[in-house]
């Protein structure tokens, strides 16, 4: 099922409708700032070990997932000064900060060192749905299993992928491309990877 949902002013309705979706387990694909994403609830583990079968991808390399705001990312991470700082500038952005992960988070969504991934997209759906849900969502871009192919749309993801979830959230075009991996892992940036958001600041 694809439900349409305005990406500037997302229907308060429509957001409940995806919500109570993921709070009973559901998988959905959803609109971000960069791709468009793949998800569920972080703490319902069937619907997590889904995505892994349906990524085809190893346990032990965990999914990032997406808070609301800073205030939520504290919940699920250590925040130092210095990374509180950083990321107030950046976010909500084209950004994945690696953080030192609190006791809240799942141990099949941690690192061996205990770190998680955790992104606040500058996309009004996406963080919609989390504060309706109350809790953060898994992020991993909607791909196509057999040859890694970013799917770009929800009617491509449909045709892919479609057998495979619950929802499908359309929230038209997204820009298509990843988002930076910063670490920030005992106030040492890293850039792990290079994508949407720029990375100048951390490389002077």
């Amino acid at each position: 099922m694809i439900l349409e949902i305005n990406p500037q002013h997302p229907e308060p309705r429509k957001i409940k409708q995806v919500a109570d979706i993921l709070a009973k387990g559901g998988i959905i694909a959803y609109p971000t700032d960069t791709y468009y994403g793949i998800g569920c609830d972080l703490f319902n583990k069937q619907a997590i070990e889904k995505i892994y079968q349906l990524k085809r991808r190893s346990p032990h390399q965990p999914f990032s997932f997406i808070c609301s705001d800073l205030k939520n990312i504290s919940e699920y991470a250590q925040v130092t000064n210095y990374a509180y700082k950083t990321m107030k500038r950046l976010l909500p952005g084209p950004y994945t900060f690696i953080l030192e992960g609190s006791r809240l988070v799942p141990r099949i969504m941690l690192t061996k060192r205990k770190a998680v991934g955790i992104r606040v997209p500058d996309h009004p759906i996406c963080l919609a749905i989390v504060r309706e849900l109350g809790h953060p969502v898994i992020s991993t871009s909607a791909t196509d299993p057999e040859d890694g192919r970013i799917l770009e749309t929800p009617h491509e993801i449909r045709d892919v992928l479609g057998h495979s979830l619950d929802l499908i959230v359309d929230g038209g075009p997204v820009p298509g491309r990843p988002s930076s991996v910063i670490s920030l892992i005992e106030d040492a940036p890293e850039v792990l990877r290079e994508g949407s958001g720029d990375v100048e600041i951390f490389q002077t």
